[in-house]
């Protein structure tokens, strides 16, 4: 018997909708959708969502309804992340969310969300026998997960994503040397749990679970006119190629960037 089943993201930049069929243990990919909600923006680093963000989140969600109801869903999951999980007006957003959509959303914590990545990249990706970290970069935090094909050794989730720090640290465009220092000395003062994790495990490979990923791979296989396979769970990308992006995108204004 095949179920339909919708999964809501609910990021702090991204909002995500998926529709899968799913018979057997196996799913099939049926839609998907993706909308820029800014959902922490303005408010990310004094735990709140603001006004703004609130009505950009339920129109985004009131059109995933709309999809939803038009495909025959047998059951809708929603999750929040980093921002619902730091804002103090959470419980109000989420009661809106559902009085407008009787869409239930729950919030996860940062270790749930970090085993999830895991579980996704390992139904993905061959990862092996090989220890991998894999990361993912969202806008309020940032996962970091060390496992192979079997188990998950280590994992954390660490409250550096890009909205956060844009909004912290990035004060001009482009963004200064002491902005850059300053970004260090955060980095270094927040990720000593990972460099130890680095020295006990040991990972190979470096495993890259989103959108930023994504961004960098297209850039690079421009560059140097790589075909990329845009049905391939697998994109091409470099460390080499990734420090001559970042290299380029570090001197150039938002213009420039996009």
């Amino acid at each position: 018997m095949t179920r339909r089943i919708a999964i809501i993201d609910l990021g702090t930049n991204t909002f995500h909708l998926l529709i899968v069929d799913i018979e057997g243990g196996k799913y099939h990919l049926v839609y998907r959708e993706r909308n820029a909600v800014k959902l922490g923006m303005a408010g990310i680093n004094v735990g709140m969502i603001t006004a703004d963000a609130e009505e950009r989140a339920l129109s985004t969600i009131r059109g995933f309804k709309q999809t939803i109801d038009s495909m025959a869903i047998d059951e809708i999951k929603a999750y929040g992340t980093s921002a619902l999980r730091n804002a103090t007006n959470a419980s109000q957003i989420i009661q809106h969310i559902k009085h407008e959509t009787g869409i239930v959303v729950e919030v996860i914590s940062g270790a749930q969300e970090a085993e999830f990545i895991y579980m996704g990249v390992r139904s993905a990706v061959a990862l092996g026998k090989d220890k991998s970290l894999i990361v993912d970069i969202g806008g309020g935090s940032v996962e970091f997960v060390i496992g192979n094909e079997d188990e998950i050794f280590w994992k954390d989730s660490v409250e550096i994503g890009a909205q956060r720090l844009l909004e912290e640290y990035q004060k001009h465009d482009p963004i200064t040397s002491l902005e850059i220092r300053a970004l260090h000395k955060h980095f270094e003062a927040n990720l000593n749990s990972l460099f130890e994790a680095l020295e006990k495990y040991k990972p190979k490979t470096l495993v890259g679970s989103s959108g930023t990923f994504d961004t960098l791979s297209d850039i690079y296989c421009i560059k140097h006119g790589v075909h990329k396979d845009q049905s391939s769970a697998e994109a091409p990308l470099t460390f080499t190629g990734f420090r001559e992006i970042f290299e380029e995108l570090l001197v150039k204004d938002r213009n420039a960037r996009m």
